[in-house]
């Protein structure tokens, strides 16, 4: 596991740290955590990284300086911010500190892992092998943000991509609600409360064109799993 690109976290948060931390490591990438800018400014000395995460509200030295400091020594490291805020002006001033990419809380963590995968080809980071995920007939290339079922290539809206590569990611569990949240729309997303259900309607819709056998499964009171019809593996 040590030819794994690493993953410098920079949050002062606990519960996002631990959650990046997770989501990292099962992406896969080697991570490292600090808790404030200080931290994270030493962690990055001692030992560069191939990918910093960073917070922008950060104590002791905010995510701005952080990124300005890490560009002055480490030029070439990819940096994605992450931030509460976001209007224009402060997308802008997280750029212009030094951030490869911008991205506003509360984030989806397909989206982010897609933007870390991006960043690291632009960069030259050695990847990730992810692969192509596939069950039955269905098979999705998550770099190239393609998903076809049976040789016919599916019409996903990014939602829709997203939420089938986390069921490819998973097959034959049962996924929580919660779960689904937590890694699809976000760990705090506070939109719609049937966004699961629309979504997963949508994308089955499009799964089960032409009479194809259901792949994802509701199990009552518990969640959903997707389970490959009998004879397709």
């Amino acid at each position: 596991m040590s030819d794994l690109p690493e993953v410098l976290v920079i949050e002062d948060d606990p519960r996002t740290a631990a959650f990046l931390h997770r989501a990292l490591l099962r992406a896969p990438y080697r991570v490292r955590l600090a808790a404030d800018g200080p931290q994270g400014l030493a962690a990055a000395a001692a030992s560069a990284p191939d990918m910093v995460v960073l917070d922008v509200m950060l104590p002791g030295i905010d995510g701005l300086q952080v990124a300005r400091l890490l560009r002055e020594r480490a030029a070439d490291v990819p940096i994605l911010m992450l931030t509460a805020r976001d209007t224009v002006d402060d997308r802008v001033r997280g750029l212009d500190a030094g951030a490869d990419d911008y991205r506003p809380k509360p984030f989806a963590l397909e989206e982010l892992i897609a933007r870390l995968r991006a960043l690291a080809r632009r960069s030259g980071v050695a990847a990730v092998d992810h692969g192509s995920l596939r069950s039955g007939d269905v098979v999705l290339d998550p770099d190239a943000r393609e998903a076809t079922r049976g040789g016919r290539m599916l019409e996903l809206r990014r939602k829709e991509f997203d939420l089938l590569a986390h069921f490819l990611r998973h097959p034959g569990r049962v996924l929580s609600r919660r779960q689904i949240f937590e890694e699809v729309w976000g760990y705090d997303y506070l939109g719609d409360s049937n966004v699961i259900e629309v979504t997963l309607g949508h994308l089955r819709q499009k799964l089960e064109a032409s009479g194809r056998d259901r792949l994802i499964h509701t199990v009552r009171g518990v969640g959903y799993v997707l389970r490959s019809p009998p004879g397709s593996q």
